[in-house]
């Protein structure tokens, strides 16, 4: 079966430019010009669309470019039973930007049942072929843990969740419950973003909030804790992989530094069948860190940015796949872009016409490292 080679040795993270079009729509609906049945319409319109670019570019995942959302993680977020959209005092801080001021609060007990996402996905499900598998992105566990403990939001989650093993044990269950539905809806290639570790691998994030290594190690335990029970006794045939990038808004970042402070933890501990990890520029670090990965382990290097419309240097992105054999076997690698291409609705910068020609790059490489 088809899911038993996820990831592709081409592949790519999930999310694609979204069109003028449906972002003028999206627009229309959250000022009430449009009813929610018109919204969809146009979405369903262009996720067909996007799969047939998918699938005629010659990738076997398909995805809905997550065209139904504004942002990668909130709107799963919002999805759950017990928390809810919220205006916040600011945006989240990128280098040189700012995102729109959106946030998610805990309003009552979380759950994950009914969850729409699970809807969403059907969609893309249907769209199969004996040559793709829909793929389904959702955030971690640990990113959610770290969004409602935020210092203006904890006071509204203490009001539900006086303590954080309470609070932990919920964000488990209800993961659990979207994970067991999204399988029964026929998901078997689950992809859980995490932009937490790469927090911790910044120093200068370890300046501002204090943190030691003897802290960093506590706060990695709990993290891959909470992730790996979210998706402990998944079914087996269910591939189950992780992302990490370093921030992606409007072709920038938040953070940066090499992944040798969280490689001990995520890459040895974290229970999943393969890691997309970012590796398109200097800020992501070499590739040492990898000797971590276990054995038998995959990893989806993300050496092409979505960040800028250059396209790279075919042979420098094959001797950095070479470079990174060092550490991993070249058996177990993959190559994939660092990121998505709109991780919210915004999108960086660059055409579709350019987002197209990265992909057909990542396939071209692919195809000369590891052959058809």
């Amino acid at each position: 079966m088809i899911q038993k080679h996820v990831p592709f040795r081409y592949d790519y993270v999930g999310s694609f430019l979204r069109p003028e079009e449906l972002k003028v729509a999206r627009e229309k609906f959250q000022n009430n010009e449009i009813t929610k049945e018109e919204l969809k319409k146009v979405e369903d319109y262009y996720i067909l669309d996007l799969i047939a670019k998918q699938k005629k570019a010659g990738y076997h995942a398909i995805t809905d470019g997550e065209f139904r959302r504004g942002w990668w993680h909130l709107d799963f977020f919002w999805g759950l039973n017990g928390i809810s959209y919220h205006k916040s005092s600011q945006g989240l801080r990128f280098h040189d930007e700012e995102t729109k001021a959106e946030t998610a609060v805990v309003v009552g007990k979380i759950s994950g049942e009914n969850h729409p996402f699970v809807e969403h996905f059907k969609f893309v499900k249907a769209q199969e072929d004996e040559n793709t598998i829909a793929k389904q992105t959702i955030p971690s566990p640990a990113q959610l843990l770290i969004q409602l403990r935020l210092p203006e939001f904890i006071g509204e989650t203490r009001k539900f969740y006086p303590t954080d093993d309470e609070l932990k044990a919920d964000i488990v269950k209800a993961y659990q419950t979207v994970i067991q539905e999204l399988y029964q809806a026929g998901c078997r290639n689950l992809q859980l973003d995490d932009c937490t570790w790469t927090l911790y691998a910044d120093r200068a994030f370890w300046k501002i909030f204090n943190i030691t290594e003897e802290s960093l190690r506590l706060i990695a335990e709990e993290e891959i804790e909470i992730n790996n029970a979210a998706i402990a006794n998944h079914p087996e045939d269910m591939v189950i992989t992780t992302h990490v990038c370093r921030g992606n808004f409007h072709s920038t970042y938040a953070s940066e530094g090499a992944y040798d402070p969280i490689a001990p933890y995520l890459f040895a501990k974290e229970n999943v069948d393969a890691f997309y990890l970012e590796y398109d520029d200097a800020r992501s670090g070499g590739f040492e860190p990898l000797k971590y990965i276990p054995e038998g382990k995959k990893v989806v290097l993300g050496l092409i940015t979505t960040k800028s419309a250059e396209l790279e240097d075919k042979n420098r992105i094959i001797r950095r796949i070479h470079d990174a054999a060092r550490y991993v076997p070249l058996e177990n690698l993959y190559l994939s872009p660092q990121c998505g291409f709109a991780s919210t609705e915004e999108g960086n910068k660059l055409t579709e016409d350019e987002q197209w020609a990265k992909l057909a790059l990542v396939k071209e490489i692919a195809e000369s490292v590891w052959g058809n």
